[in-house]
């Protein structure tokens, strides 16, 4: 069977390699075709286009570039008749790829969506869309299935993708030594017993220009503590150097947030998949967004749901502290003081946790995700 996949960004592309070994375990002649990453295209997909020619994030910047994603539209249309798979496979994404479940359903292409579109954080109503052209949704948060069911839509929740990567996660035992916290020392090295804050301001470049800065301010609160961002190799180092220039101590380490996760004693997150990340290795946060004060006027009346974070949407209440149109250094450093051992909040927080773990189920949903859909293409 043939299988397209579309994904715009890199947990996407990561969630979509994991998607692709199961799918090639339960259909050994699978060919699969994809939009996506370097991930995707080790897994097995022939990759058609990298998602980083894709991955613009906010209004202004999709204004800007609403030429080139048209354009990548119309290309990823032709792309798909011409192959006419068995099932176009969508990974969140929601603005790219909801258009195209529609262009696919009025051509007769059967349409999955795995990791649903957040529909239930703004304009509600179009669950409706997305039941009128994707054929199966699977869903990976459990709050998702009562959500779509009030507009008679019977989805799959599979669990989350997020609990097998935390599970297949190997530590490096070196990883301190890495980035200069010497346990050992030889005679000419020191070691540094200072407690590691992870700095996480996301993958995109938007993102991190717009929080980084905010996060970096707030380490000169903290001389005893060791600071270290976590940066991702789709962007240039040149990023990371223009705003780190006048932070000396503070370390960074490529595509190891979970090597940094593991060894933190706590976090600044920006508001994403990596709080829930962050949540799942036990480490206390503080969830950072930084818009514009218009932005934020606007959203707090388009907004459906009370958190921003997946932490506390799936628990229901607020287990981490949310930064949003107030997300300044002080603040954030206030709010990091409450985390920190001894700190007042840090025990509600990690009591927090636990129930987020509880509700989010057992490791698996890559697993049951290709399967079910395998077994869905393959019984038509």
């Amino acid at each position: 069977m043939t299988y397209y996949l579309i994904a715009g960004e890199r947990s996407g592309d990561l969630h979509g390699a994991n998607l692709i070994r199961a799918i090639r375990q339960h259909d050994v002649n699978a060919r699969c075709r994809a939009y996506g990453g370097e991930q995707m295209e080790a897994a097995g997909a022939q990759l058609v286009r990298h998602y980083r020619q894709m991955a613009f994030m906010g209004f202004l910047e999709v204004a800007k570039n609403l030429g080139t994603i048209r354009r990548i539209m119309r290309e990823c249309q032709a792309d798909l008749l011409a192959h006419r798979p068995d099932v176009l496979i969508l990974i969140d994404y929601a603005g790219f790829n909801l258009r195209m479940a529609r262009f696919a359903n009025r051509n007769g292409i059967r349409v999955f969506y795995y990791i649903s579109p957040k529909v239930w954080a703004w304009n509600p109503g179009r669950a409706r869309n997305i039941k009128a052209s994707v054929d199966r949704l699977f869903t990976i948060l459990p709050f998702e299935t009562a959500f779509f069911a009030k507009y008679g839509y019977d989805v799959e929740y599979v669990g989350n993708p997020l609990l097998d990567a935390f599970a297949d996660f190997q530590p490096d035992p070196n990883f301190r030594q890495k980035i200069g916290l010497v346990e050992q020392p030889d005679r000419n090295q020191t070691p540094d017993l200072r407690p590691v804050v992870a700095l996480l301001p996301g993958s995109r470049r938007q993102e991190i220009a717009a929080m980084l800065p905010v996060m970096l301010a707030a380490t000169r609160q903290f001389p005893g503590h060791q600071f270290v961002v976590g940066t991702v190799s789709n962007l240039p180092d040149a990023l990371y150097d223009k705003l780190m220039a006048e932070y000396s101590d503070v370390q960074r380490v490529i595509d190891s947030a979970y090597d940094l996760l593991h060894v933190a004693t706590a976090a600044l997150v920006t508001s994403g998949t990596a709080t829930l990340e962050t949540a799942l290795f036990n480490v206390p946060q503080v969830v950072c967004y930084k818009t514009a004060r218009w932005w934020y006027e606007i959203g707090k009346r388009i907004l459906t749901v009370r958190f921003l974070s997946l932490v506390n949407l799936i628990a229901g209440r607020a287990v981490v502290p949310e930064l949003i149109h107030d997300c300044t250094p002080d603040r954030v450093a206030t709010e990091l003081r409450e985390i920190l051992p001894g700190g007042a909040n840090r025990a509600a927080q990690l009591a927090g946790y636990r129930d987020v773990r509880q509700k989010m189920g057992e490791p698996g949903a890559s697993e049951r995700a290709g399967r079910r859909m395998v077994e869905m293409v393959m019984g038509a």
